[in-house]
């Protein structure tokens, strides 16, 4: 059974997966507080799940881009379970789950998620033979910077807020916006893509993990 762990922001999200499906899976918006209100919520999905800590057999957390203090939660619950239980850990950056939600439409896809004073933390990918795969650099924007940029048919996933959409929106003819439930990050993806890279003995050094930090870059339009 693998544990899927995702603080990135202010939305919360655990699952249970043991390769075969999704055993359990809880997303809740937080209230800004993280620390208390992680560990009683793993503990009552194990419970729901009749599982114990010791039904654990790797790990798969979410690290980022996000706030920092948010990410640095998730993050020290899962080195903390990885070093005492001797699991293994996989890193998993935020956007990839993001624009794991999105079936392939043959456009490019710009995930984003709240970077904090109106700012998108944004990741562009492009349709590949496996999947979505990431086009570039993690950068920080904003909606009026993103829709200024757009020149061609482009689809957006991810958290925007109403004032966002609204900006975007007036790219009618390029931008394509998800849906909220497409939008939502599914810890339930994330646990499978830790999965996939666990079994493909992709993990992660536990000590050094460590969460993606923004940069602001520029670059062309997309």
């Amino acid at each position: 059974m693998l544990l899927a762990i995702d603080t990135s922001t202010a939305r919360i999200g655990l699952a249970l997966y043991d390769g075969i499906q999704v055993t359990a899976e809880q997303v809740w918006l937080g209230t800004a507080h993280h620390t208390q209100e992680l560990a009683p919520a793993l503990s009552g999905l194990l419970a729901r799940c009749g599982l114990t800590i010791d039904s654990l057999q790797a790990l798969g957390v979410a690290i980022g881009p996000g706030s920092f203090t948010s990410l640095r939660v998730g993050l020290a619950l899962a080195k903390g379970l990885a070093l005492a239980r001797h699991l293994p850990l996989v890193g998993v950056p935020t956007l990839d789950v993001v624009a794991r939600a999105v079936p392939l439409a043959g456009q490019r896809l710009a995930a984003v998620l709240q970077a904090g004073r109106g700012r998108l933390a944004l990741g562009w990918y492009r349709d590949g033979e496996d999947g979505w795969q990431a086009d570039g650099p993690v950068r920080v924007t904003t909606a009026e910077e993103l829709a200024a940029r757009i020149r061609r048919p482009t689809i957006i996933c991810g958290e925007l807020t109403a004032a966002d959409q609204q900006r975007l929106r007036r790219r009618f003819k390029n931008v394509s916006l998800s849906s909220p439930a497409e939008s939502v990050r599914r810890p339930g993806i994330l646990a499978e893509i830790a999965w996939q890279r666990w079994q493909a003995g992709q993990t992660d050094e536990t000590a050094g993990l460590a969460p993606i930090y923004l940069h602001v870059a520029g670059g062309p339009p997309a």
